[in-house]
C-alpha cells in the first residue's frame, strides 16, 4: 500500500501526556526514578515516544504532527523533542485525562484546517509489525474520508479477555475485506469484568487500540454532544488566554469513558492484525519483549526475585 497520497489535511496527534503511574517500578529498574512510561527506552536505546514518532513519520508531514505533553515532563520531553518546533508542542498545565488532551489538540488544530483529519496516537503501544500497523491506519485515514460523520477506530483482535481495555462489539459490515474488514460499531464497552470479557471474545468482539481516526469536526461534534460543559469551557479558555483556569477547575475526564462508550451509533471499527500490544503494566512489557524476542540490558541484569521478571523465563 502506498504512503504517497495526499497528505495536506492529515495530522496526527501523539498523546504524552500521561503519567504512567502503573509502570514505575518497571521504570525506576530502567533509567533509576520515576520517568513516565512514554520516555522510558524499554526495548533498547529508544523511547516509547521516539518509536511511536518514527512509526507513523511516513504517515504524516511532520509539520502536521503535534505531541500533547504535561508541563510537569518538561525535563523528560526536552531532550527528546529537541528538534520538534515549540508550534508542535501542546504544553498542558496538569493532566486531566485524555478527553481534555484530546479535544485541546483538536481545538488548536481546527483553528489552523478546517478539513483536518485527525489520527490520534497514545505513546505507550508496542506493534509486532510495524508495517502492517502503517498499512492499516493509511487504509483507515482513507476509509474516515469515506464515512465523514463517524470516527473510526483501529480494532485488535482479542487474545484473551482481558479486563483493562475497552472492547469493541462490531456490527454491519460496510466493506468486506480479507485484510482489513470495516464495520460498524454496535456497542462500546470499557473495561468489562472478566466473565464479561470471556462473552466479548467468544462472540469476536475486538479489543480497542485507543487509536482513533475522523475529521476534526466530526470529533468536535461528539465531545459536543457528550461532554458539553467542556466543550464550551475549552472553548472560552482558549479564546481568552486561560488554559491554566481550565485545568484547575477541571474534573478528569476519559475520552473511551466519556465520549465513546456515549456514541456507539457514530463509531466504525477497522481491524488491525499488526499485533498491538498497550504497555499499561510490567506483565504487558515483558509479554511484548517475549513476543518480540527482545532481551534489553536492564532485563538481563534484573534480580530473578522480581515478580513480573518471572513471567518472561525464556528471556532471564
Amino acid at each position: 500500500m502506498s504512503w504517497n497520497a495526499d497528505k495536506k489535511h492529515r495530522w496526527a496527534v501523539v498523546l504524552a501526556g500521561g503519567d504512567g503511574t502503573r509502570l514505575q517500578e518497571l521504570t525506576r529498574r530502567i533509567t533509576g526514578d520515576s520517568t513516565p512510561k512514554q520516555f522510558c527506552p524499554f526495548f533498547g536505546r529508544k523511547t516509547l515516544l521516539t518509536q511511536t514518532r518514527e512509526r507513523i513519520a511516513p504517515l504524516f508531514y511532520e509539520e502536521q504532527t503535534i505531541f500533547i505533553l504535561t508541563c510537569a515532563h518538561e525535563k523528560y520531553y526536552r531532550e527528546q523533542l529537541a528538534g520538534v518546533d515549540d508550534r508542535r508542542k501542546v504544553i498542558q498545565p496538569l493532566n486531566r485525562g485524555t478527553a481534555i488532551a484530546m479535544l485541546l489538540s483538536l481545538e488548536i488544530i481546527a483553528q489552523q484546517d478546517d478539513h483536518a483529519l485527525v489520527s490520534f496516537f497514545p505513546s505507550d503501544h508496542h506493534f509486532l509489525d510495524c508495517s502492517a500497523f502503517r498499512n492499516s491506519v493509511d487504509y483507515g485515514l482513507e476509509m474516515a474520508e469515506e464515512y465523514p460523520e463517524s470516527i473510526l477506530l483501529l480494532g485488535a483482535e482479542a487474545r484473551y479477555p482481558e479486563v483493562e481495555y475497552g472492547w469493541i462489539q462490531p456490527g454491519m459490515t460496510l466493506v468486506d475485506s480479507p485484510v482489513h474488514p470495516l464495520k460498524r460499531v454496535t456497542r462500546f464497552w470499557e473495561k468489562p469484568r472478566r466473565t464479561h470479557a470471556e462473552i466479548l471474545q467468544r462472540h469476536g468482539c475486538m479489543w480497542n487500540t485507543f487509536i482513533t481516526i475522523g475529521l476534526a469536526m466530526t470529533f468536535l461534534d461528539l465531545f459536543g454532544i457528550t461532554i458539553p460543559q467542556l466543550t464550551g469551557s475549552m472553548e472560552s479558555c482558549l479564546r481568552n488566554g486561560q488554559l491554566r483556569h481550565l485545568y484547575d477547575g477541571s474534573a478528569t475526564f476519559d475520552f473511551s469513558r466519556d465520549v465513546l462508550s456515549r456514541v456507539p451509533e457514530r463509531l466504525v471499527v477497522l481491524r488491525d492484525a499488526s499485533g498491538w500490544m498497550d504497555l499499561g503494566n510490567p506483565d504487558r512489557v515483558m509479554e511484548a519483549l517475549t513476543l518480540s524476542g527482545i532481551k534489553p540490558p536492564w532485563l538481563a541484569s534484573n534480580q530473578s526475585g522480581t515478580a513480573w521478571a518471572s513471567q518472561v523465563p525464556a528471556l532471564i
